[in-house]
């Protein structure tokens, strides 16, 4: 009979503890989600300007209606502090000096996802659903498009609809502050003309 090694969860609380006693840097590129430290993919270009085209379209429309978070953590529970790309909070005076959002303060998630699809459908999008985010749009970077998942269950989200380029949507949270999807998705690539 082979022994099986019992798994042990970090709380938000511990992993904050890792980082201020040097277990964790600032150069660790680490969240915590289900109680593990998992390490995050490398940030290419492509994702770098998505990243940077979402926080322009955004922060054009929101105005000081929404605080436009960029790569900073959210306490979604006790044992997730992931990390959005980019998420559209509720205004407070002190810009979150007193603490770190949690899924109420929350109106939007955008996850940019390239080589992470995979993960940030089966494991981000899931907690997220779970502790009662409102709306997540993952951009699917592969796929040329976004998705907007709506409707918070325990196992995921109820509602999810693929937008193209072209199309528009609004979070449903800010129902008037209208975005093309040309705007967060990075530009097409330029035909190959090699051999041309």
């Amino acid at each position: 009979m082979v022994a099986v090694a019992a798994r042990r969860r970090f709380t938000v609380d511990e992993y904050h503890r890792m980082a201020e006693a040097g277990i964790l840097t600032e150069d660790d590129r680490v969240e915590l989600i289900d109680g593990e430290v998992v390490q995050m993919s490398p940030i290419g270009a492509r994702h770098a300007a998505t990243v940077k085209r979402c926080n322009r379209a955004l922060s054009r429309v929101v105005g000081d209606r929404a605080l436009v978070s960029v790569q900073d953590p959210v306490d979604l529970d006790p044992y997730n502090e992931p990390q959005p790309d980019v998420a559209l909070l509720r205004p407070r005076a002190d810009d979150y000096a007193g603490g770190t959002p949690g899924p109420a303060d929350i109106f939007l998630v955008v996850e940019a996802a390239d080589t992470s699809l995979a993960h940030d459908r089966q494991v981000k999008l899931r907690w997220y659903a779970a502790t009662g985010v409102r709306e997540v749009w993952l951009l699917d970077l592969p796929g040329d498009a976004l998705e907007a998942h709506r409707e918070p269950r325990s196992t995921g989200y109820a509602l999810i609809r693929r937008y193209q380029r072209g199309e528009r949507l609004a979070p449903e949270a800010l129902p008037d502050l209208v975005v093309p999807v040309d705007d967060l998705l990075p530009p097409a690539a330029p035909p190959d003309t090699e051999g041309a």
